[in-house]
């Protein structure tokens, strides 16, 4: 599938910092309600994707109780979906993160926190920063396993409002988010962007590509009663003029359509039209998909480098190491 979208143990650690953008507590604002039982829907704005995120509880880990946070992201078109967990608490002062468990088809990401992590301080003002470090450790199918380390940088960049498909919110909190992320083989940076709304929580998500995730449905949503009629208030509806207007008679009956004399024969596609084209993963033309693809087309991110670019997109992106990612070892 596609998905704001990830290669899988790079997505493990984007999602890592993109997660506590989604858990806010405030006391005089409360611009992400932390409770259990809260859901929040957004989707894509080209339709591709929805993400779900549900706070469930209590969980228990390593003797603990916390509360999970679950993330779910779908690809509408096939149904398709990968599903995070996040272990946390919610103190005086802020959110934590505790543990993650990520897995997807060619991966697993387990990161542990001995020393919780901040997610989001309980107040937020304009110009506020801090900083978020993660370590994980990533096991690909196959048995590669890969360590990284991140550190987010998180800045609250201004007020604005925003309007998404379950409506306008005013004065939502804007955060900037910029992700440094080190492997020994490759170094990346990502600005990715999160509005939070009082009393609601995440509205709108805008990833690294400048793709725009709007709230479609939260059950912190209110939805206004419809007023009650009464039976002087119901006026009877008038049948449209179709409806009242009579059949018409055999005579009157349109003479069905004569297929043409001469039948067209489909044409047949030849041979190398049906042939699929082999995929372009093994990028360095040793014979099989390994961590020298990975670093060639890791090598060239950003760029405009036709080798590189296996999606053909005119850009080397994050969708092009999770081809590669999803085809190691072939």
């Amino acid at each position: 599938m596609k998905k704001t979208v990830f290669l899988p143990w790079l997505r493990s650690v984007l999602i890592v910092s993109l997660a506590y953008s989604f858990l806010f507590t405030a006391a005089a604002q409360n611009y992400y309600p932390a409770d259990i039982g809260n859901t929040w829907v957004l989707e894509s704005v080209d339709g591709v994707e929805r993400s779900t995120y549900t706070l469930e509880g209590s969980e228990t880990d390593d003797g603990e109780e916390r509360i999970l946070l679950k993330i779910t992201t779908e690809e509408l078109s096939t149904g398709e979906a990968e599903t995070d967990q996040y272990f946390l608490t919610v103190g005086t002062d802020a959110i934590q993160l505790h543990r993650t468990v990520l897995e997807d088809a060619v991966a697993t990401l387990t990161a542990d926190f001995p020393t919780p992590v901040t997610f989001f301080p309980l107040q937020l003002e304009l110009g506020d920063k801090w900083q978020i470090p993660a370590d994980a450790e990533v096991m690909l199918v196959g048995g590669l396993t890969i360590t990284g380390k991140s550190t987010t940088n998180l800045e609250v960049v201004g007020f604005e409002d925003v309007v998404t498909p379950a409506g306008t919110f005013e004065n939502c909190a804007k955060v900037r988010l910029e992700l440094t992320l080190t492997t020994p083989f490759l170094n990346l940076d990502s600005t990715t962007y999160q509005w939070f709304a009082a009393d609601i929580g995440p509205v709108q998500y805008e990833n690294s590509d400048s793709l725009i995730f709007g709230l479609v449905s939260s059950n912190l949503l209110t939805v206004p009663e419809a007023p009650e009629t009464t039976e002087e208030d119901v006026t009877p509806e008038t049948p449209p003029v179709e409806d009242v207007m009579p059949d018409p008679s055999p005579e009157e009956d349109p003479l069905p359509e004569q297929p043409s004399e001469e039948a067209v024969v489909p044409e047949q596609p030849s041979e190398e039209e049906t042939m699929p084209e082999p995929l372009p993963y093994d990028v360095t033309g040793d014979g099989v998909v390994n961590i020298l693809d990975l670093t060639f087309v890791a090598a060239r991110f950003g760029e405009a480098d036709a080798d590189a670019d296996l999606t053909g997109d005119g850009i080397v992106n994050i969708l092009d190491l999770v081809l590669i990612a999803q085809n190691f070892g072939n």
